[in-house]
């Protein structure tokens, strides 16, 4: 199966600036993720105050991600809205998951898959968005599996699942979208130079 290179604006220097920035930005939110992941996985999901700490973790590092990306794009050709909106809620899902993590698992479940529904969401507006950047097909199907994945977080959390760690899944198959992701902007990035 072979894979097409999407049609580009210029390669200007903001614009390669741009692509460096999103690549390097997906091999550092795929580290993170798999490095959660594994912590999450060695802890056994148990609640206690390192659950706490990780699921308070991951959305302000995706929140801090964000807002690195909307520091380093180009000229702003659209509107930055639902990236903001993102970054408000990571941080409110922050507090939440600190909130309901102390009460109960199933309670910190629900919260996360609420959020993943809504991460996924703006992560496929942005990636639909970013698509002239390039590598963004794995974002976009990124975004829909964080739709369906999230729903059945919630669900499994309104249910009373007494085990988060599903959510190390999720994040282990997020971090590889980032990394196929960085690898195609790679591919895009040397097309560029030519």
């Amino acid at each position: 199966m072979t894979t097409s290179t999407p049609s580009l604006p210029p390669a200007t220097d903001s614009a390669l600036g741009f692509r460096r920035a999103l690549r390097r930005l997906y091999v550092i939110r795929a580290a993170f993720a798999v490095v959660w992941a594994g912590l999450l996985v060695a802890t056994g999901g148990a609640a206690g105050p390192l659950l706490t700490v990780l699921l308070i973790a991951y959305p302000l590092f995706d929140a801090a991600a964000v807002l690195w990306q909307l520091r380093s794009a180009p000229e702003v050709d659209h509107s930055t809205t639902s990236e903001w909106v993102n970054v408000v809620v990571s941080v409110a899902v922050a507090v939440a998951l600190g909130i309901a993590s102390s009460f109960s698992l199933p309670a910190a479940l629900a919260v996360w898959g609420a959020w993943a529904i809504g991460a996924g969401l703006r992560q496929l507006i942005s990636a639909i968005r970013n698509r002239r950047s390039g590598g963004q097909v794995p974002q976009m199907l990124s975004g829909g599996i964080s739709l369906f994945a999230g729903s059945a977080f919630l669900i499994q959390g309104l249910q009373g699942a007494d085990t988060i760690i599903g959510t190390a899944g999720y994040a282990t198959l997020g971090a590889v979208f980032f990394l196929v992701s960085a690898i195609r902007l790679t591919a895009v990035l040397r097309k560029s130079l030519r």
